[in-house]
């Protein structure tokens, strides 16, 4: 593929405050690069990713620090690619979801070692999408881009669209032509411009990169292709609010959706640099990775002990994960296996049951991506590849009301009845 590089409108990189963000790094050859709009490397072609300079001293001091800011992904601002005045900007300021213990759900899987969701439904768009978007506006600034966008397969449509009225960009996201209308509506409604490609993510991931390229994509921020190193940073904050949650630990087994895979790979960093500030306790911890069975190459090429991540053309109801090229996929591969963990998939019947009960044993509706997440959870407890005599979270990224289509088939009302006790009683109601 070719390097995409962008002319910015800031006089040059020295000028640009991004708090401990001291370039970017090639994950492959480790070519170093000024902090900028690009996110491959010259010298390889390898993706890049943002190298600090981490705050050092006390951990205790650092965790205070933390412990005082406040209630959203900014109070760890001194570990993010964000200036120190963050929290003061216009931002949708997400994060600090709920960790929820799900004690009810456990007992129904047989856990016994303690079962947490991470639910990120509660994100300001309803979906874990606002974290890395936050992300993505403040290197947007930075750079001097006047035009916010995206390819999407749907909750990231919604989570520009918003942070971009928010922060008084005008944005133009492109999305597939046939996604769930629910999500169509969500990134519609604030007002930039929505554009279906015809065909899947893959293609218009293709198209975006093309837009890049050409004059008609000057000063656009693509925040996961030209910012894609600063807008990955955004899910690290799901790894340190899971441990400073369950009160600055690690947990022992945690499951996560792959899409593109940058969320996994970004968790682990996340994990992995607070063990190195000394924020929690070093000790081993797994990662497991979920996939829908109509969209599951990194599942397959896991299974067959593979590098190498075969693209698949997707098909299946869980279309917020329906990525068939996964850009970190032979990452993921590699964290997956250096942690002892696994990567699964199940059929979209199996998503729509672990749906259902997510809400009917803790009453948080997820959406398929959730519903994939916690049946491939299910299956490997059941299995007896996931531990239940450990601590383990479930990672839910959005809303189910997004995919109501997904269940709508299946549920609805018990009964209709006239308005009195006799046709309630006939309903075998009592």
């Amino acid at each position: 593929m070719a390097v995409q590089t962008v002319a910015t409108t800031s006089d040059s990189a020295d000028t640009v405050d991004l708090g401990p963000a001291s370039g970017l790094s090639c994950r492959e050859c480790g070519e170093r690069f000024a902090l900028g709009p690009v996110f491959a490397c010259e010298a390889c072609f390898g993706p890049l990713e943002v190298a600090y300079d981490l705050p050092g001293g006390d951990p205790e001091e650092l965790r205070a620090r933390i412990e005082s800011g406040p209630d959203n992904i900014w109070r760890y601002a001194p570990l993010l690619p964000v200036p120190a005045d963050v929290a003061g900007k216009p931002n949708l300021n997400p994060g600090f979801t709920r960790l929820v213990r799900a004690d009810n759900l456990a007992r129904e899987l047989g856990v016994t070692g303690g079962l947490w969701v991470k639910d990120d439904s509660g994100n300001p768009t309803h979906s874990f999408k606002d974290r890395v978007v936050a992300q993505a506006i403040e290197a947007a600034r930075a750079f001097g881009f006047t035009t916010l966008s995206c390819s999407s397969t749907g909750n990231l449509a919604g989570a520009v669209g918003a942070a971009a009225a928010r922060a008084g960009f005008r944005s133009c996201v492109f999305i597939p032509h046939d996604l769930e209308q629910g999500k169509v509506v969500m990134a519609a409604v604030y007002g930039g411009e929505l554009v279906g490609i015809e065909g899947n993510y893959d293609d218009v991931n293709r198209f975006c990169s093309e837009l890049i390229g050409d004059p008609a994509g000057e000063g656009w921020g693509f925040v996961n292709v030209n910012l894609r190193p600063y807008y990955a940073e955004g899910s690290k904050t799901l790894a340190y609010e899971i441990c400073e949650q369950l009160g600055w630990r690690l947990p022992d087994q945690i499951v996560i959706p792959i899409a593109s895979g940058s969320q996994l790979t970004k968790i682990d960093k996340g994990l992995r640099e607070l063990i190195a500030l000394g924020l929690v306790e070093d000790r081993p911890y797994r990662i497991f990775g979920a996939q829908a069975e109509g969209c599951s190459p990194v599942s397959a090429a896991f299974k067959a002990g593979h590098e190498v991540v075969r693209p698949q053309k997707p098909d299946t109801i869980a279309k917020s994960l329906a990525i068939g090229n996964p850009a970190d996929g032979p990452y993921v591969l590699d964290i997956c296996r250096r942690t002892g963990g696994a990567v699964e998939d199940v059929t979209d019947e199996e998503i729509v049951d672990a749906i259902k009960l997510l809400a009917r044993t803790e009453g948080i509706f997820t959406e398929t991506a959730g519903g994939t997440t916690l049946g491939v959870a299910r299956k490997l407890i059941e299995a007896g590849v996931i531990d239940p005599a450990l601590t383990t979270v479930v990672v839910n990224t959005g809303d189910g009301l997004k995919t109501l289509d997904a269940v709508a088939p299946t549920t609805g009302m018990s009964a209709v009845i006239r308005p009195n006790l006799d046709s309630f009683r006939e309903a075998g109601l009592v």
